[in-house]
């Protein structure tokens, strides 16, 4: 029985209840089913009666009595106890609960999959980080978590755009593009350019399309070199994620928001709300009425836009285009973005609690032997991925909280080793293969039987118990857009797969053992684990492989 299972038939119990004039009360959509945390207190749990006690006019214990005697009678619930203020402790046959084996294993990769965050409209926008350098370790954690939100709120349900915001406007730009003519003339960049080495490969890409670049006037060239070197360097970041398994459904131009008038229109809607002001020549947007801590300048006196206008204005595309939540993933140092981000929604006519959600991450840094051999204290993501890995990477920086300080050993991450998170899940999900090679070499095939009945030892209700809580995980997540609940979850599965592994065979014990369903019934076990390491595994973008 999977949990959505036991769900309806709590349902049904309650609606039972209702027809039999036990209870009075409104049979809810949808009852929730949690893994209790003593194991003594059975498989399952929920906390329905106390919910509906009130609207009942009944003590909840009472209310819990009075379900418990009908859902005691559902085929493969063992028993029904009724605990504290009115919590039901549920206990299932053992037939019932080694049924959820089979049933992740034909849900394949969709379980885990589900609803709780169906009709959701989301634009999840993360990294943008200027195109003028390469991504560096701030911009992989962004990566790594704002991948793993956008595919977890896609096994939920919701409809998810991710957007990379491209800073391709401003001085800075300029800059860059001073810095790669200079670069193309063998000369150092402007004191207040960009020194980085990848600057010459930028510069050396820019005189392969344009020979001619040198012989242009001094303006053209700074023009071409700037325009040339952007569409360079944003290929290059473009390339580093898709090594990194990150995609962006979006790649949106701060630049195209300018030329298009964008910007203008955004300051004549948000005047028409009436939250613009003038003032001293300037165009101001009253911030202060929605939590900001000052008001904010939209259009400076010389007439020329703020970074802020152009904020406003993206704001309103993405809401133009359709979405109806915006989540924001910013860096550590943009902690004052958040109140004058949720004032541009309010202005605008949107909800700040509904419509727009600000993360903002903590810093990360990494040390080991890679990095005592650099200058300062900055790593490039390429430079991450070739010296640790993808997955690792992406698993340690997936496994904490966005808003936790972050401190990695690059060279424990390395190691293939149980104290390595990243490599005790994916070997547990190897094992996993690997069991089922050896076990079809002895003719245990699961198209030959199946008793649900016989996973009977301690460890199997365990390890039934965490797969069936792994849905409930995803959802959680999900909504929280919290991806470490599920790096978590997948070092508790492995741990009591291995515990599971130690102590039940799947494979014979000798030649002459006869293969029997209880081999058969294993190694559905085995494989519904394996399905859920490696849906578990996915929704964070890190591979489960099948030999270590």
């Amino acid at each position: 029985m999977t949990p959505e299972q036991l769900s309806a038939a709590i349902r049904a119990a309650l609606q039972s209840a209702v027809d039999a004039g036990d209870l009075s009360i409104t049979v809810p959509a949808e009852v929730r089913v949690e893994r209790p945390r003593n194991r003594d207190h059975g498989d399952w749990s929920t906390n329905i009666a106390l919910q509906l006690a009130k609207g009942a006019g009944i003590p909840p214990r009472d209310l819990a009595t009075a379900l418990a005697t009908h859902l005691a009678s559902v085929t493969g619930v063992q028993s029904v106890d009724v605990a504290g203020p009115g919590f039901l402790n549920i206990t299932l046959e053992a037939a019932s609960a080694g049924e959820l084996a089979r049933a992740i294993v034909e849900a394949g990769p969709t379980f885990g999959h589900g609803t709780t965050e169906a009709g959701r409209v989301v634009n999840l926008e993360f990294i943008s980080a200027n195109p003028t350098g390469p991504l560096h370790i701030g911009h992989t954690r962004w990566a790594a978590l704002g991948d793993a939100m956008r595919r977890l709120l896609v096994a939920a349900g919701a409809q998810v755009a991710a957007e990379y915001y491209i800073n391709d406007a401003g001085a800075q730009m300029d800059k860059f593009g001073a810095s790669v003519l200079a670069r193309a003339k063998g000369q150092e960049p402007p004191e207040d350019g960009y020194p980085g080495a990848y600057v010459a490969d930028r510069a050396a890409e820019v005189l392969a399309q344009r020979p001619d670049l040198l012989e242009l006037d001094e303006a053209d060239a700074a023009v071409l070199a700037r325009d040339l070197g952007y569409v360079a360097q944003l290929a290059a970041i473009q390339r580093t994620l898709d090594g990194f398994g990150v995609h962006f459904d979006v790649w949106f131009s701060e630049r195209g928001l300018h030329d298009g008038g964008a910007v203008e229109q955004a300051v004549a809607r948000l005047r028409e709300q009436g939250h613009v002001f003038d003032h001293e020549g300037a165009v101001w947007l009253r911030t202060t009425d929605f939590g900001d801590d000052k008001d904010r300048v939209l259009i400076r006196a010389d007439g020329t836009p703020t970074y802020f206008a152009a904020d406003a204005a993206y704001y309103l595309s993405k809401k133009d285009r359709g979405f109806d939540e915006k989540i924001y993933l910013l860096g550590a140092d943009h902690h004052g973005y958040i109140n004058r981000l949720k004032a541009i929604a309010a202005c605008a006519g949107d909800d700040p609690e509904h419509n727009i959600e600000v993360k903002i991450g903590q810093l990360v840094s990494i040390a080991g032997e890679r990095m005592g051999k650099r200058l300062g204290n900055a790593i490039y993501m390429d430079e991450l991925l070739e010296w640790i890995g993808s997955d690792a990477v992406r698993y340690s920086l997936a496994r904490y909280p966005a808003d936790s300080p972050l401190s990695l050993d690059g060279e424990e991450l390395r190691k293939q080793t149980n104290d390595n998170p990243v490599f005790y899940v994916q070997y547990a999900h190897a094992r996993t293969a690997n069991v089922a090679r050896l076990a079809a070499e002895d003719g245990v095939h699961r198209d030959g039987g199946f008793d649900a009945g016989l996973l009977t030892d301690p460890t199997e209700a365990a390890l039934l118990a965490a797969l069936g809580d792994f849905p409930r995980v995803v959802a959680q997540a999900a909504h929280l857009l919290e991806p470490h609940r599920v790096a978590r979850y997948l070092e508790e599965l492995a741990g009591r797969y291995h515990k599971w592994y130690d102590t039940c065979r799947v494979r014979p014990m000798s030649v002459d053992e006869e293969v029997t369903d209880l081999h058969r019934s294993r190694l559905w076990l085995n494989d519904a684990t394996r399905q859920v390491l490696a849906n578990g595994l996915d929704l964070l973008g890190v591979s489960a492989p099948e030999r270590m």
